[in-house]
């Protein structure tokens, strides 16, 4: 199934360094509006997470017709 991340949030805490939020900022622009390949929503958290590095609090999206 394809998905279209709406809203996303992600847990910036365990950042090694304190991120600026110019620089969260940046890391939602390039996910925000993409469109994902997953199983389910649980494949599509882990498929972000992979490709981010990042943990994510929360998601929203939406599914979308081929």
């Amino acid at each position: 199934m394809l998905y279209q991340v709406t809203e996303i949030e992600f847990d910036f805490d365990d950042s090694l360094y304190p991120m600026t939020e110019q620089e969260k900022s940046e890391v939602y622009a390039d996910y925000i509006g993409t469109t994902w390949e997953a199983d389910d929503g649980d494949d599509l958290v882990e498929e972000i997470t992979s490709a981010s590095g990042w943990c994510i609090k929360s998601i929203d999206y939406r599914h979308q017709l081929v």
